[in-house]
């Protein structure tokens, strides 16, 4: 896919694992992120997401979809971003994987959000692309922890999070969906990072770094 004419750095930016390539949403792609989502994601009764965004009428979320993809763009700054990576697997959009950082050049410090249609689940999918934007963080962005949440009962992000290294970080209370629920932290730093058997290739990373102010890029094998 050619790059959009709009200058905007991030869309440049590509990151290729072993079965996926990961790169920013563009609005070209906005359709196939709302197909993906209204294919399913999980089960109906409970939702895996802090903000219950799959439980609009469906009529709503289209609209919705599309302005959170503009407004995540248009909020992102130096001292606040977030990267929303589309998740593509054999030529098709299957999930979506936020990197989040609030005073980066301070704190050093990442968060992770991601979905996946059912039809990727169950597959590796969600460890290889979680591994890609934390490998990405610490060995281009100079992260120095990543940090991760979920509600107590949903082994399959908890799976994803051990896979990938994180450990456990506390327990916290607070309103998840329409429900109070026990949310477990997870943290992780680059020495207890599981690091994969495949190479992460990266594109276009030192615009990101340019607009994002860190300065000199900083990059490392990975």
């Amino acid at each position: 896919m050619e790059n959009p004419t709009i200058p905007w750095p991030l869309f440049d930016l590509r990151l290729t694992t072993r079965r996926l390539v990961l790169r920013p949403m563009t609005d070209d792609d906005i359709p196939a992120f709302i197909a993906a989502a209204q294919s399913g994601i999980h089960d109906p009764a409970r939702s895996p997401f802090s903000y219950p965004w799959t439980s609009v009428p469906e009529a709503e979320l289209p609209a919705n979809m599309a302005v959170h993809v503009w407004r995540t763009r248009a909020q992102t700054t130096a001292a606040a971003w977030t990267l929303p990576f589309g998740v593509w697997h054999e030529g098709e959009l299957v999930g979506m994987q936020d990197l989040v950082a609030v005073e980066f050049g301070t704190l050093r410090t990442v968060s992770t959000g991601s979905w996946l249609r059912q039809s990727a689940q169950g597959r590796g999918i969600g460890t290889e692309m979680r591994t890609a934007v934390v490998l990405y963080a610490f060995d281009h962005l100079g992260a120095e922890v990543a940090e991760s949440e979920a509600a107590g009962w949903n082994a399959a992000s908890l799976g994803v999070s051990r896979a990938v290294g994180y450990e456990p970080n506390g327990i916290h209370r607070k309103q998840w969906s329409a429900a109070a629920e026990d949310v477990q932290l997870l943290r992780l730093t680059p020495d207890r990072l599981h690091r994969p058997a495949w190479t992460l290739h990266v594109e276009g990373h030192d615009g990101v770094a340019s607009f994002q102010g860190l300065g000199a890029a900083v990059h490392a094998d990975s």
